[in-house]
């Protein structure tokens, strides 16, 4: 089955230098951008992180840092993947947990705009989790009774991830064709920051999801431990989680004028 779309959705997989979206880097990314009349574009790039790659994780995607020594840095193509991305809905495998993360924090890093809120998302793995519990090497055998060559290429698993979603929209009588809809059943949590350390509640308040003060509304522990927001902005946290934070305390500042 064909995605029902009305804007461009853009799958695309990342291979980095490890799985921390504050410290680690892209090495490569690959996007397929499908638009609504079924046209398909594909762009893959690989990137200098500016940092040693682990030899666990050429391991696993077999770039190394003399693959990579010549290439352009994140900065050099960042406005050119933005502009490739704009208008954008977005679509990955686990992408909701690691690869948008990841990127996100790469554009904050290099000052590139870059707004995850006004995109819908859909995360092939929860939906492939939800009804089969797998992989993505045997969602693809599952649902597209293929083989995945290649896997962890990054080219190879944006397309698996494409056609799995498609043949998915086939299996799954309760799935429907429309980006808002698999967006939504594609989200396991109802994050404000994408590292989900700060959470909406059943009561849509903005609360932490982690540490001392977990399950504490923000706009509390921010007027009731001022030191608290100092400690996140100047700790091992992720770009997003600190941009996110400081946006609550000045809307609350604003609040009190």
């Amino acid at each position: 089955m064909d995605l029902d779309i009305k804007n461009p959705i853009a799958f695309f997989d990342l291979e980095t230098t490890g799985i921390n979206p504050a410290r680690d880097r892209i090495v490569e990314i690959s996007i397929l951008k499908v638009d609504p009349s079924g046209r398909e574009d594909t762009l893959t790039l690989r990137i200098n992180p500016e940092m040693p790659i682990p030899g666990e994780a050429t391991a696993i995607h077999g770039i190394s840092d003399d693959d990579v020594k010549d290439e352009p840095t994140f900065r050099e193509v960042a406005k050119r993947l933005a502009k490739y991305l704009e208008g954008c809905d977005l679509g990955g495998y686990n992408c909701n947990k690691f690869d948008i993360p990841l990127l996100a924090e790469e554009f904050l890093r290099v000052d590139v705009d870059f707004n995850i809120a006004k995109r819908k998302v859909i995360d092939v793995q929860v939906i492939f989790h939800k009804q089969e519990q797998r992989t993505l090497s045997a969602a693809y055998k599952f649902y597209c009774s293929k083989e995945l060559h290649e896997a962890h290429s990054a080219e190879a698993d944006t397309r698996a991830t494409y056609e799995v979603l498609k043949s998915q929209l086939d299996r799954y009588d309760d799935l429907e064709n429309d980006i808002q809809f698999l967006s939504t059943y594609s989200s396991h949590t109802r994050n404000v920051d994408l590292a989900g350390r700060i959470v909406l509640d059943n009561n849509d308040v903005e609360i932490f999801n982690f540490g001392k003060h977990k399950g504490q509304p923000v706009e509390k522990i921010l007027k009731e431990e001022p030191g608290y927001f100092n400690w996140i902005l100047n700790g091992d946290f992720p770009r997003h989680t600190k941009k996110v934070l400081t946006d609550i305390k000045l809307r609350t500042f604003g609040e009190k004028k």
